[in-house]
């Protein structure tokens, strides 16, 4: 469990650097068909449906390559 979660935070942490030092690497995030963007004049609703399949299609690839 202790290398299951160091290695969730080290991912994490790589993700915060790369977010933080090339922003333009997720510019794609939230912008895809399938993303749902409601603004109305009293506020702002957002749900990145098909952003967060493809993260966690991309992540569970990653999680059975290291799994073997």
């Amino acid at each position: 469990m202790a290398k299951t979660l160091i290695l969730t935070g080290g991912i994490l942490l790589l993700a915060g650097v790369l977010w933080h030092l090339a922003p333009w690497l997720f510019n794609w995030f939230g912008k895809l068909p399938g993303d749902i963007n409601i603004e109305t004049e009293r506020g702002r609703t957002f749900i990145p449906l098909t952003s967060m399949v493809i993260v966690s299609v991309v992540l569970s690839l990653i999680v059975n390559i290291f799994r073997g």
